[in-house]
């Protein structure tokens, strides 16, 4: 419910946890957060875990977790300045039911590679004509 008492929407184009649910399953929330689900980790190891993302899309993508709750920032005062990362008790539940969408579809990616084929298949052959 928000501050007026109506129910969240995430269909509603106004409803704040439309946000919230780009930044969890965009290409890089997901994998961050993934990622975060094995333990707490600095920035650089991080950005080695999650393959291929930039430190600019990963900052943003760090920061978009954190103003929603989901990622834990604790900044150390030592030489060098250490920065960990870890999901918070929501990101975890996120991360939970996330985690089990992404077994889901890496167990059943021989059905999509064949789908994909399949598909690609017919348009290569209607296209040739």
């Amino acid at each position: 419910m928000d501050d007026d008492g109506h129910p969240f929407d995430v269909f509603s184009k106004q409803c704040p946890s439309r946000g919230t649910l780009e930044h969890v399953t965009g290409r890089w929330g997901s994998l961050t957060i993934g990622a975060l689900y094995e333990g707490t980790l600095r920035f650089n190891e991080l950005r080695r875990r999650v393959d291929g993302v930039s430190e600019k899309m990963l900052s943003q993508t760090l920061h978009a977790l954190e103003r929603d709750g989901l990622v834990h920032r604790e900044a150390q005062t030592t030489n060098p300045p250490r920065v960990d990362y870890e999901l918070t008790a929501l990101g975890r539940a996120v991360a939970e039911r996330l985690l089990g969408l992404i077994h889901l579809v890496e167990g059943r990616m021989p059905e999509v590679l064949a789908a994909r084929e399949r598909y690609d298949e017919v348009r290569v052959g209607l296209g040739a004509r």
